[in-house]
């Protein structure tokens, strides 16, 4: 996504139901951010028994250094359920016109996480 015409990277954490855990919005997409990002969330969410993610390098990485690399599971169409997490967000930021400032962004994908979390449907309870 852009902000003031820069170029920044959100990386969100997403549970198995489709939940945002966490989000975080950075200005480089490297080993040293996702540590940062993944440290946050396993210290709060604990140890998750599979991460998916994406092709990027910098994932295996960081799983090596933080001993996570035999959880790690990458495909074709594996983290789906992250990118469709990040559609509602997209929408929402189409309407407002972009945003100005790092700060906002941050707390604009702080808040709407918590909310679409609140008011998505209950896919789990669906049975």
């Amino acid at each position: 996504m852009k902000l003031n015409g820069e170029m920044v990277y959100l990386w969100r954490a997403v549970d198995h139901e489709g939940e945002v855990l966490k989000k975080y919005v950075s200005k480089a997409r490297d080993k040293q951010e996702l540590l940062t990002f993944m440290k946050e969330g396993l210290k709060r969410h604990g140890s998750p028994d599979a991460i998916t993610t994406d092709g990027l390098r910098s994932y295996g990485a960081a799983m090596n250094e933080l001993g996570n690399r035999e959880k790690q599971e990458i495909g074709r169409w594996a983290n789906n359920r992250a990118e469709n997490s990040h559609l509602p967000f997209q929408r929402r930021e189409r309407v407002i016109l972009r945003f100005r400032q790092m700060k906002t962004l941050q707390k604009f994908a702080f808040v709407h996480a918590n909310i679409h979390n609140h008011f998505s449907l209950e896919r789990h309870l669906d049975g």
